[in-house]
């Protein structure tokens, strides 16, 4: 597959905590796009470029191929929900796609079938190119499953995916589109779930620029058509048997991004407080002075300060090899993380407003992104659940069965 985008400038990190330095570095610089970029639902493509450039996305690419990823499936997984949820505070869109990307290239990299020279191919890209990856996944409201056919030299991918976060880029960027593999008889081959790599600019996919919801415009999560496409070996692989601590680091993933959208919804009202030093009451004189607002700001600073400590914690855990605890008890720890990190992003994000007043509420500011920000992504999949799940456990011991309260 023939690469055409520019090199990304720069030296590599030498160490997953230079990454999250670079990360917190960014961090402000991601946010001063945040406003047009939920104004317009654009693609996040100057943050994304940063984030390439700064090479945070090392922390996904096995060491053996120039990245620092190295141990379990979820090596150095502390470092890259710190990573996460500082690009979330600076924008809450730039970091899904980011997040998208990781889960993404964790799951290619980690692909045995595929051969050596793809797995080079593309850790050069991801790691020199600032290549992206989409998670092709969901066919929920679309029109059947999407198959694929063995053929000479490959196989042909065909029908709809209607959610592609991270797909805005276009160009050379790669979706990773899940596909059920037929036999020669039209019948599924397994119930194993393949994987196709597929450059966006392929004239056989259709892209239909659909996203256009209340909250994360910027993840660029449309509706992609794949029409016959062909795919050659090398570039495509059956999907291995999820890791036992899979819950436990996707709901890390969760936290991390709604973590981030908190405190960038905090770091955005002390910016316009601190700017318009305007208090609640007239009494107080200042909003330095007012001690009502302290009081409301070292609240949401706590919630935010706790539920990060838990978030980083899990993830360490998680990250051990000698890993501490059964996948069971693993997953109720990051479930716990994930209903901290929600509340506590859609507790700041909606009370904001108490704080900065009815000026904030213009277009000019467009705080009120956070909240929107929060709530959509908040409703990928029930608290209540979490909660339930974490309820049962520690009364009976054990979970539930995970897929009557989670699709899957």
């Amino acid at each position: 597959m023939p690469t055409t985008a520019p090199s990304v400038a720069g030296a590599l990190p030498t160490s997953r905590d230079e990454v999250v330095r670079r990360a917190k570095e960014l961090r402000p610089i991601l946010a001063e796009a945040g406003p047009s970029i939920d104004a317009a639902g654009s693609d996040p493509t100057d943050n994304m470029r940063l984030l390439g450039e700064a090479g945070l996305h090392a922390l996904n690419v096995p060491a053996a191929l120039g990245g620092l990823w190295d141990g379990p499936s979820f090596g150095g997984w502390r470092h890259t929900i710190e990573t996460l949820a500082e690009i979330s505070a600076g924008d809450g869109s730039t970091g899904q796609c980011w997040l998208s990307g990781a889960l993404v290239a964790r799951e290619i990299f980690d692909a045995p079938e595929l051969p050596s020279e793809t797995r080079e191919q593309l850790a050069d890209e991801v790691l020199h190119r600032g290549r992206r990856f989409v998670a092709s996944n969901a066919e929920t409201g679309g029109n059947g499953r999407v198959v694929g056919r063995k053929v000479p030299g490959g196989i042909v991918v065909d029908g709809t995916k209607t959610f592609n976060t991270n797909s805005g880029g276009g160009g050379q960027d790669i979706t990773s589109v899940s596909f059920a593999l037929l036999g020669d008889d039209e019948q599924l081959e397994s119930s194993t779930r393949h994987h196709a790599l597929i450059r966006l600019d392929n004239p056989a996919l259709t892209l239909h620029h659909d996203w256009d919801n209340m909250g994360q415009r910027g993840t660029y999560s449309q509706t992609i058509d794949y029409r016959e496409v062909f795919v050659p070996d090398g570039w495509h692989f059956p999907a291995h048997a999820a890791d036992p601590y899979f819950f436990c680091a996707a709901m890390l993933l969760h936290a991390g991004l709604l973590q981030g959208i908190g405190e960038g919804a905090y770091d955005a009202a002390i910016a316009y407080l601190q700017k318009l030093n305007r208090p609640s009451m007239p009494k107080f004189g200042t909003a330095t002075n007012d001690p009502l607002m302290h009081r409301q700001l070292g609240e949401m600073s706590s919630e935010l300060a706790a539920s990060r400590a838990l978030m980083l914690t899990v993830a360490e855990q998680l990250e051990s090899p000698a890993r501490d605890a059964e996948p069971a008890e693993m997953a109720i720890r990051g479930f716990r993380a994930k209903v901290a990190s929600t509340r506590a992003g859609l507790e700041v994000s909606s009370r904001i407003h108490d704080l900065t007043g009815a000026r904030s509420t213009s277009n000019t500011y467009r705080l009120d992104r956070f909240w929107r920000n929060a709530r959509t992504f908040g409703s990928h999949d029930s608290i209540d659940a979490k909660n339930a799940f974490i309820g049962a456990f520690d009364l009976a011991g054990a979970l539930p069965a995970i897929p009557e309260y989670i699709r899957i």
